[in-house]
């Protein structure tokens, strides 16, 4: 395995960044913008990403740009619709949102739904498709939950292979975005802790809120080591040992996105517990992604510490 990136997979990570970077939500507040939400809704259909497994992406490639959205907390659907892309080719994956279990039966609610009217699971190897009714409330604040009405339909199925591929896509995505979350989690704190003064000092001058920085640091690079390895995975190993990976880096990246969120929260201090901190808004996240296709440690065969 080539760890590094090619030329075209930094620069699909540069733009995804930027788009992030000027069209997310930087406040609280911006959550309700709704001219933001609709100019960045527009930008991200423009760039045509929610397709990027029909047009011969890598797990890789799918994983930078997911990344950089949970890093950005982007608001409008992307991870269920580029994973409905994934598994349904045929349908428009602007139509279709993915809803968040690990067997991929249709459980009552969808993810990821704004603007959607469709959802799709995996039972099995049997695809199922249910029309998405009115949006309900959900912690994560990014990505809006809804109720799904009537039976679902079966609409197709899959090669073992191919469901097996897709379920470690769909690990290593959710994966991606815990990474995304605590990365711009870590970033809000570290950008605190710079501003931040106490007794005449900025707080990251002291040792102890340092060593929390320090140690989410090393954990987020921990978790992009497991989970480049799982991305490129999806692709290029067995569908068995693609499928392992990524419930390894599944497991491994929720623990510590938790961490790293949390730890934002106390590095902010009393402020931290507000409202209008953002760093509720990337717990949340994380706390969402890592119950979509949930992994339990009984399912890998080499304990984690």
């Amino acid at each position: 395995m080539d760890v590094r990136l090619t030329a075209e997979q930094r620069q699909l990570r540069d733009a995804a960044a930027r788009l992030a970077d000027d069209l997310g939500p930087g406040s609280v507040l911006a959550l309700d913008d709704a001219d933001r939400i609709a100019r960045l809704e527009k930008a991200v259909e423009a760039t045509g990403w929610r397709a990027l497994r029909s047009d011969g992406a890598s797990g890789v490639e799918v994983a930078l740009v997911v990344e950089e959205f949970g890093r950005g907390l982007v608001d409008v659907p992307y991870l269920g619709p580029v994973l409905a892309d994934g598994l349904a080719p045929g349908l428009s994956a602007a139509t279709v949102a993915v809803p968040g279990s690990v067997t991929g039966s249709v459980t009552g609610r969808a993810w990821d739904t704004r603007g959607m009217r469709q959802a799709l699971a995996l039972a099995g190897d049997r695809v199922q498709s249910s029309r998405i009714g009115p949006l309900a409330p959900g912690a994560d604040l990014t990505r809006r939950t809804a109720e799904l009405r009537g039976a679902p339909e079966e609409i197709g199925t899959l090669t073992a292979e191919a469901a097996h591929r897709w379920r470690a896509l769909a690990m290593v995505a959710t994966s991606a975005d815990l990474v995304g979350a605590a990365r711009g989690a870590h970033t809000l704190a570290c950008d605190y802790a710079r501003i931040r003064e106490q007794y005449g000092r900025t707080i990251g001058s002291y040792q102890a809120v340092a060593h929390l920085l320090a140690e989410g640091l090393a954990l987020i690079e921990g978790s992009v080591s497991v989970l480049r390895h799982a991305a490129w995975a999806v692709d290029e190993l067995p569908p068995a040992e693609a499928l392992r990976a990524a419930r390894i880096a599944k497991l491994y990246c929720a623990r510590a996105a938790r961490t790293v969120c949390e730890t934002a929260v106390q590095v902010h201090g009393g402020i931290g517990n507000t409202w209008e901190c953002l760093a509720h808004v990337h717990l949340r996240r994380a706390l969402t992604s890592a119950d979509l296709f949930p992994v339990r440690l009984e399912e890998i065969d080499r304990g984690l510490s």
